[in-house]
Order: C-alpha cells, then structure tokens, then sequence
C-alpha cells in the first residue's frame, strides 16, 4: 500500500532523475546560454527533492 512517506520518496527519486537529465541537458547538448538555464532549472529540481525528502515523517 501507498502511504504518505513512500509517495514522497518516488517523488524524489524522480525529481532527483529529472533534475540529473536536466544538468546533463545544460552541460552537453547546448554549449550557449541555454545550457545555464538548464542545469539552472535542474539545481531547482535537486532542491524540492530536498524539501520532499524533508518532508518524510512530518506531513
């Protein structure tokens, strides 16, 4: 059964994956400015994992 904290941490494993995919997007397809709003938006992604796996527990 699903319950609150196992939801959280798929939560944060995907956004974990998500956010990896996205530094690799910025670091080795696009080499312009683009490539910084990418591993921007993937350092993002790495802090609401953060949060949710904070939140394991507590909500």
């Amino acid at each position: 059964m699903m319950d609150k904290n196992k939801v959280l941490a798929i939560a944060t494993i995907i956004m974990i994956v998500v956010g990896l995919g996205m530094i690799a997007l910025g670091v080795f397809k696009y080499d312009e400015v683009a490539g910084y709003g990418f591993a921007a938006v993937g350092i993002g992604f790495f802090a609401v994992a953060w949060v949710f796996n904070a939140l394991k527990g507590r909500v």
